[in-house]
């Protein structure tokens, strides 16, 4: 079996240029997914009437659009084509993007969260045609390691959406040089053009990424794709069927959830285990969050070359097992050890996140045929965990007050803190899915 792996291409050179551009689209909504996190942080300085569980929103409003748009986007391409599904996610991610100028015009919370909405709605078309697409692209032995090859490249798009986000959003906001006693000391139209500014700092970088993705989907339209290998169509209650029997799939469902929900909330909630650290220090020796997130990224990224690699010779859910346990050992130390060390433990994590999501995709789409496509939305609905999670642990935030460390759990630990055991929870359970299917023939 091995021996068999190793002489198979990862992608074949007659599909390469169409794995290359389907591949940027992984680096595209990378950027659209971090860009998005440090806005929980953003929103709440622009506009402090927000509380942490409210301000978390902007996740929910994120990624709910996955969990709205993933099953008619499966059904979509089911009826038409791949090429299609991408042009539909391409226009509904550039609507999206364009209705920030809008809502920072009406300077309405609510409108942002729509604008968001919609994005990610394209975002699931994308999402829930480019991976199955990618396993399809080649032979099943090799069909997870191509998707996390494809994968490893949404780690460039989210550094992009990091620097982003820091340098012409969070360092260009007027309310960053307040504290909250000054913000509220100013008068009335001195905070109605600080919160005019910032809205509109806010939206620019939106804008300008819903112009590029028409040019993205410009190229698309004039591309050909190859013709995919035609499968025998099943009906839609067969499909349902197949996929309720199939346990490995089911668990990777569950899985999934999970993870998401912990990428998201170590992806955003450093902003604010940041904030609380910055609170014990002086000024001139305050942290940058982004950093420590580009950081992050970075061996985000690392592992996923790696864990590609490895995935040459090793059972990739016996991977998945490893990397689980490590993130629960690094979010554990974040939690219950705290301080500098705690929040370098949080940037580890990162690395045992890496292979995450495509390979509990790889696993749970093995060995389908025409019901991967229906599969593959239930897999894109599981981003889901990534909307509802952070708003728990926004929750958690709020247990003392509207700050960061207004109540100690067990007496010691602040409450930004202990809010990272959702992640630690999150993690071990990815860790048992790995277990749980390590028997199964997977490499």
């Amino acid at each position: 079996m091995i021996e068999k792996i190793i002489k198979q291409p990862i992608v074949a050179r007659n599909v390469l240029v169409p794995f290359i551009l389907i591949t940027s689209l992984f680096a595209l909504w990378g950027i659209a997914n971090d860009l998005t996190n440090p806005m929980v942080s953003a929103f709440k300085k622009v506009m402090p009437e927000l509380s942490n569980m409210e301000a978390s929103l902007v996740q929910f409003a994120f990624y709910f659009g996955y969990f709205f748009m993933a099953l008619p986007a499966a059904l979509f391409i089911r009826k038409y084509n791949y090429k299609s599904g991408i042009i539909v996610g391409l226009s509904l991610y550039a609507i999206g993007a364009f209705l920030f100028y809008p809502a920072a015009e009406y300077e309405t919370f609510t409108y942002f969260l729509i604008s968001l909405w919609v994005m990610t709605c394209g975002l699931a078309f994308l999402e829930t045609t480019s991976n199955p697409l990618i396993l399809a692209l080649g032979t099943k032995e090799t069909a997870t390691q191509r998707l996390n090859l494809a994968q490893a490249f949404n780690p460039l798009g989210s550094l992009t959406g990091m620097i982003i986000a820091q340098v012409f959003i969070i360092d260009a906001l007027r309310s960053n040089a307040f504290t909250k006693e000054t913000y509220q000391a100013l008068s009335s139209a001195e905070i109605a053009a600080v919160r005019e500014n910032d809205l509109s700092v806010i939206s620019i970088p939106y804008i300008a990424l819903g112009v590029l993705v028409l040019i993205i989907m410009a190229a698309v339209a004039l591309i050909k794709f190859p013709k995919m290998e035609e499968q025998s169509k099943i009906s839609l209650p067969e499909t349902f069927k197949k996929l309720s029997k199939n346990s490995a799939y089911l668990k990777g469902v569950f899985a999934q959830i999970f993870y998401v929900g912990a990428q998201i909330m170590c992806w955003t909630f450093i902003f604010q285990y940041v904030d609380n650290l910055n609170a014990t220090l002086p000024v001139n020796e305050h942290l940058t969050a982004t950093w420590y997130n580009v950081a992050a990224m970075i061996l985000f990224l690392s592992g996923r070359w790696l864990g590609t690699f490895l995935m040459k010779n090793s059972n990739p859910s016996k991977l998945l097992f490893l990397f689980g346990i490590g993130g629960v050992t690094t979010t554990m130390i974040t939690v219950f050890v705290g301080g500098h060390f705690g929040l370098y433990s949080l940037v580890a994590t990162s690395f045992f996140m890496s292979i995450m999501f495509p390979t509990i995709y790889g696993i749970s789409l093995k060995n389908m045929g025409d019901e991967a496509k229906i599969g593959s939305a239930g897999l894109v609905m599981a981003i889901v965990g990534g909307a509802l999670l952070p708003v728990l642990q926004g929750y958690i935030l709020d247990i003392g007050g509207p700050g960061f460390d207004d109540s100690k759990i067990f007496g010691y630990i602040p409450e930004v803190n202990f809010s990272f055991i959702l992640p630690m929870i999150c993690l071990a359970v990815v860790a048992f899915f790995g277990y749980k299917t390590m028997n199964n023939d997977n490499r």
